[in-house]
């Protein structure tokens, strides 16, 4: 620790061995030693003493829609990274699409690149995205640093990102596998979806019936047979339906590669408490009833699920009509992520190494990231979010930082207030205060 520049000392430091009362050093960026709580400082570190606040790794967010350019006017990556940074996430993969290029050839990622360098207050990363005419583009791609591939099996609500259908799909996914890149999937069969009632108006009810939870099993399952004839990586996103869960877990005991996300907003909301009209609750797929959440719960307690990630999917506040049939779909929550689920994970009796396990070390694992990101441990980065667990505060819209303050969780009351959120060694954010842009663009490195 002679070397340190930095300390910062907690009675909770949470790390992959557990968590305990220690000192963090950092030099460069970098944690060097997580040392016992009464280490001396060494002279010339500065000493950070967050008491009893929990120092817990910052979280990695792998989906996130920052729709810039093209769609700034609904998000940008000025805004969701001080929202990321807000709620203690210090790294962000940014979905291809509802940005206008979206990232499907090298150049779009460059233009992406080249818009988020100047203006991202955490780190960010890119998937690129998997269409039916350019699979030429899927390596080059991958050579050109983005974490893996996302692709849907049903309309994704924006003409410029078609669906894959299904020999589209395994051209795509046996390209991908020739190179083994991750193909990252909206699992909605089509065909199931089309054969729903679709009863347009403010009904929550109707919309829910119009996204069966056995278009989501269906797409699973084609998803499964194809990665298993291919030996192939696959990854679910935004799982909502608990029934294909016994599924999922008997392929991965038949060794397919097959991982599973799914999102704060199925885990602490519940069809039965949308209002009618109330379309800042609508996504796709959609919010289930709450039997089906206590499974997801079980789930993720026993690593059938491996990860929670926000779907941050925003839009201007005129696409929010309501009439759930055309309104916008996709829920904003990358600032308030940890706080939610931290708020259901401790009714249910879960702890913070559990929400760290499911929010930074398995998504960075996910995307490769594991070797710099998502725990507090020498060698890593010294990402970290500094949290008051048992603090609680009520959700004001006008207090985020998203460019639209829309969000399904108004005036809810919320445990988890995080002090502050620190990258590579340095606050950029305390109490509401922000320092200038110190994100990096990040590149998928093996």
């Amino acid at each position: 620790m002679s070397d340190a520049e930095l300390v910062l000392r907690s009675t909770r430091v949470i790390t992959p061995e557990g968590t305990r009362a220690a000192s963090v050093a950092v030099s460069g960026g970098t944690i060097t030693a997580v040392l016992p709580y009464d280490a001396p400082v060494p002279a010339g570190a500065r000493l950070e003493d967050l008491g009893d606040h929990v120092l817990l790794p910052g979280l990695v967010d792998t989906h996130v829609h920052v729709n810039d350019p093209g769609r700034t006017e609904w998000e940008g990556f000025w805004t969701a990274t001080r929202a990321a940074a807000a709620g203690g996430i210090t790294t962000l993969v940014d979905m291809p699409l509802n940005s206008l290029p979206p990232t499907t050839t090298v150049a779009h990622l460059r233009t992406k690149q080249q818009v988020a360098a100047d203006k991202a207050h955490i780190d960010v990363g890119f998937w690129g995205g998997a269409l039916p005419d350019n699979i030429k583009d899927l390596r080059p791609l991958h050579e050109a640093g983005v974490f893996g591939f996302k692709a849907f099996l049903s309309p994704s609500g924006v003409d410029e990102f078609p669906h894959l259908e299904r020999d589209p799909l395994a051209r795509t996914m046996a390209e991908i596998a020739a190179f083994d890149g991750l193909l990252i999937v909206h699992a909605e069969d089509p065909h199931r979806l089309a054969s729903a009632p679709q009863r347009p108006g403010p009904r929550y009810a109707d919309f829910l019936a119009s996204r069966p939870r056995d278009a989501e099993d269906s797409a699973i399952a084609q998803l499964i047979r194809e990665a298993k004839a291919l030996d192939a990586r696959v990854h679910v996103l935004h799982l909502s339906s608990s029934d294909a869960l016994p599924m999922i877990a008997e392929a991965r005991a038949e060794g397919v590669r097959i991982t599973v996300e799914t999102c704060p907003h199925y885990l602490t909301l519940t069809a039965e408490e949308v209002p009618d009209g109330a379309s800042e609750f609508k996504c796709c797929p959609p919010i289930r009833e709450a039997a089906n959440q206590d499974l997801l719960w079980q789930a993720l307690a026993d690593g059938t699920i491996d990860c929670v990630v926000t779907d941050h999917s925003p839009s201007t506040a005129d696409l929010k009509t309501d009439d759930f049939a055309t309104a916008w779909g996709g829920i904003s929550g990358l600032q308030l992520s940890l706080a939610a689920v931290w708020t259901e994970a401790r009714r249910r009796g879960h702890g913070l190494e559990d929400v760290v396990r499911w929010m930074s070390a398995r998504t960075s694992e996910l995307v490769g990231l594991d070797d710099r990101k998502g725990a507090i441990a020498a060698g890593r980065d010294a990402d970290f979010a500094v949290l008051a667990p048992d603090e609680t505060f009520t959700v004001d819209p006008a207090s985020l930082q998203h460019r639209n303050r829309v969000t399904a969780y108004a005036g809810k009351t919320l445990y988890g207030v995080v002090k502050s959120t620190w990258l590579r060694g340095q606050r950029i954010v305390a109490d509401g205060e922000f320092t200038e842009p110190k994100g990096r663009l990040l590149t998928r490195t093996h």
